[in-house]
C-alpha cells in the first residue's frame, strides 16, 4: 500500500507504482512475439563495447538487411506494420522510445502496448514481429543513430511497410502526451 497522508502530501497526489524489479528488470508484459535483449556494455581503457546480435539470442534469426536513420531531437518516426518483415531496433547513439502496439487479432496480448526507452545508456535490441505497430521518438537533446537489422531486404518496387500518421486515433498512444 502506498501511503499518502504525510506531512507535505497535496490532494490528488498519487504514488509511483512498482515498474521493476530489484534486478532492474521490467514488470511490464511484453506483446506476444517481440523479444527485448538487453546489452551489457564492456567498458574498456580505452572506451566501450556492446554487442548488437547474437544469432542464438532468437534461435537463429536471419538478418538480410542493415540500415540506420538518424533521428532529430523530438523527432517522431510512426507508426508502422511490416506484412512479413522482422525489424530489430538497436539505438547506438542518443535515448530514444520505441512504442510498440498489438493490434492482431486473435493474438493473447491484442491491445497490449509496450513502451520502451532504450540508448546509449540502456542498450537493447528490440525484435519486433510482422504485424506489430510501432513508432519511434528520439527523446533527447542530440540526433540519435538507429540501426535496424531486418531479415527481409527492403523491397524498393514493393514496399512490406504501411503507416499510420503519428497522431491517429486508432492506437492508443500519443507521442507528445503518453497514454
Amino acid at each position: 500500500m502506498i501511503q499518502t497522508d504525510f506531512l507535505g502530501g497535496l490532494p490528488g497526489m498519487k504514488g509511483d507504482r512498482q515498474s521493476v524489479t530489484a534486478d532492474w528488470e521490467s514488470l511490464q508484459p511484453i506483446i506476444d512475439g517481440v523479444i527485448v535483449h538487453q546489452m551489457r556494455t564492456v567498458l574498456k581503457d580505452d572506451g566501450a563495447l556492446t554487442e548488437l546480435y547474437r544469432d542464438h539470442w532468437e534461435n537463429g534469426g536471419e538478418i538480410r538487411h542493415v540500415f540506420q536513420e538518424v533521428l532529430l531531437p523530438n523527432s517522431v518516426t510512426a507508426w508502422h506494420i511490416h506484412r512479413e518483415t522482422t525489424d530489430r531496433l538497436f539505438v547506438s547513439v542518443g535515448t530514444v522510445k520505441i512504442v510498440l502496439y498489438d493490434a492482431r487479432e486473435g493474438s493473447p496480448t491484442q491491445g497490449l502496448l509496450n513502451v520502451f526507452r532504450f540508448g546509449t545508456a540502456r542498450a537493447a535490441l528490440v525484435t519486433i514481429p510482422p504485424s506489430i505497430w510501432h513508432g519511434v521518438m528520439n527523446i533527447g537533446s542530440t540526433d540519435a543513430v538507429l540501426l535496424n537489422l531486418t531479415d527481409k531486404p527492403y523491397e524498393y518496387e514493393n514496399p512490406d511497410h504501411w503507416r499510420l500518421p503519428p497522431n491517429t486515433d486508432q492506437i492508443p498512444y500519443s507521442f507528445h502526451g503518453g497514454f
